[in-house]
């Protein structure tokens, strides 16, 4: 990813140890007719506000859009003016990656999309900028859908009315999200939220405006809405609305699939490399939910791998002793649990002796030697009872079956194919190694897919887990997402020899004295 110093968001630029550095950038392409009149509308107030420097973008025009900037500097000296020409055409969106890249490098606080032709208002943009300053926002864009009908009457043809309307329909329900428009090309980023996105991976074509606002969503940035006039005037337009419709389609579908781990995309990896995206899935059959169902109020339950420990603090809530252990620490304080910090692929030095429930929550499968783990943790098992609860993906899973008939093999950030994934198992595999390792499986079943998770909490997602667990029962083999396993903890061998050794003064038995 692009890398960037802190700005400082949220500064007042009329106050401080300095004003923001704001870059507008005009991306320009034939705009020798209006380039002029857009730039004259670039609001004084935001010169005067902010430490600003406008950079014009020409995408190898064949007209005298350079040229004209190249006046308009020259005859402006009081306006930091940089004028840029491609001469190889780079597309919509190969000249946005230009503009981000030139406002990273130059340490720009903030960087305005505006287009040459006019179709944006530059007269808006001290009102746009009031949430990237204020710190309540990383990304504002300027929407054209927020006021009823009024992009009709502002010219906007009604075929493109009604299909920016269906596409952002759909784009909310596959995203999750609730924005009003997602195609306005007024856009204001931080430049710091721009340093956390991969978006040189994204097309240079006319959806890389839908690929950045997934990358947004992926990093957990803040995107506020402000309406703006629509205005059409005579500007040709250059999109070829079925193949942006279509290409639009393509990017959502795959960030959806990319969030379900099925198909990774690299382009929508934005979070950091930590595990604070193995969050918990409630409200439906999954992992999380078999287990808490399977730990009664009180008990006590250590919960090894378990991340950043939003399961133990439910736990912890309904009574039960809980301790952590993982390699990583909780990002923030788990009140009522215990933290050991382990690498769990080296020998286990917590003591699980008091403790009535294991967990093992998608664990085995990022270990070295899993086979060996359970080994170790066998060896600290006595007479009394203990429950382990071993969740695991199901690498039979038939998207992956299908996915490897098509040639895909894709490892990821999550889902089966976790690119942190060591082992994968299937149901005879895992049964097979709690089996030779001397734990005694009572019972084991199949988990649906967190569809929840990719769709929403509502029907749609409610739908597919159902539909899933129908599924599930015909064959658990192919269409459990994972495994989930309750395995009884008994003792080893060497339990039983030191109880003998015990029972002749602490000599080892001999051939003739039988455990």
């Amino acid at each position: 990813m692009n890398q960037l110093p802190e700005p400082l968001a949220g500064a007042d630029p009329g106050e401080g140890s300095r004003r923001l550095r704001v870059l507008v950038f005009v991306v320009a392409y034939y705009a020798e007719s209006t380039l002029t009149w857009v730039l004259n509308r670039i609001p004084k107030e935001v010169f005067e506000s902010f430490d600003c420097e406008v950079l014009v973008v020409d995408d190898g025009s064949q007209d005298r859009t350079y040229e004209i900037g190249e006046e308009y500097r020259r005859e402006h000296p009081e306006i930091r003016l940089t004028v840029l020409r491609n001469e190889l055409n780079q597309g919509y969106g190969g000249n946005q990656k230009i503009g981000y890249t030139y406002a990273l490098r130059r340490g720009f606080d903030v960087v305005v999309l505006i287009h040459g032709d006019g179709q944006y208002a530059p007269e808006e943009l001290p009102r746009l900028l009031g949430p990237l300053v204020a710190g309540e926002a990383d990304a504002v864009f300027g929407s054209r859908m927020m006021k009823p009908r009024e992009a009709l009457r502002g010219g906007m043809p009604l075929y493109k009315f009604l299909g920016n309307r269906a596409l952002t329909w759909l784009e909310n329900m596959l995203l999750g999200t609730r924005l009003s428009e997602f195609h306005s090309g007024y856009r204001i980023y931080s430049v710091h939220a721009l340093a956390r996105l991969p978006f040189l991976l994204n097309t240079d074509d006319f959806h890389f405006d839908t690929e950045i606002i997934v990358q947004l969503l992926g990093a957990r940035q803040r995107i506020v809405e402000l309406p703006i006039p629509t205005y059409y005037g005579g500007e040709i337009c250059r999109v070829n609305g079925i193949r942006y419709a279509w290409n639009v389609f393509l990017a959502v579908v795959r960030s959806t699939l990319h969030r379900a781990g099925v198909l990774y995309q690299r382009r929508y990896d934005c979070l950091p490399d930590d595990n604070t995206h193995y969050d918990l899935k409630l409200g439906y059959l999954s992992s999380h939910t078999a287990a808490l169902q399977a730990i009664p109020d009180g008990a006590s339950v250590v919960d090894i791998g378990g991340g950043p420990g939003e399961l133990d603090l439910l736990l912890a809530a309904r009574g039960c002793r809980v301790l952590l252990v993982d390699r990583v620490a909780p990002p923030r304080e788990l009140p009522g649990v215990e933290f050991v910090q382990q690498d769990l692929d080296q020998p286990l030095e917590v003591d699980i002796r008091p403790y009535r429930y294991l967990l093992l929550l998608d664990i085995i499968e990022h270990l070295r030697e899993p086979e060996r783990f359970l080994r170790d943790l066998r060896r600290q098992f006595d007479e009394r009872p203990r429950t382990l609860i071993l969740t695991t993906p199901n690498i039979a899973f038939v998207v992956q079956r299908l996915m490897l008939l098509l040639g895909q093999f894709n490892y990821g950030r999550v889902g089966v194919l976790d690119r942190t994934h060591s082992r994968l198992f299937t149901f005879r595999t895992v049964r097979r190694a709690l089996r030779e390792e001397g734990f005694r499986i009572m019972r084991v079943r199949g988990i649906p897919a967190p569809f929840p998770k990719v769709l929403g909490p509502g029907r749609l997602g409610r739908l597919a887990v159902a539909l899933n667990r129908a599924l599930i029962a015909l064959s658990r083999t192919w269409f459990s997402y994972q495994i989930y396993v309750e395995a009884e903890c008994r003792p080893d061998v060497d339990f039983f020899l030191r109880g003998t050794a015990t029972g002749t003064s602490g000599s080892p038995p001999g051939p003739g004295n039988q455990a």
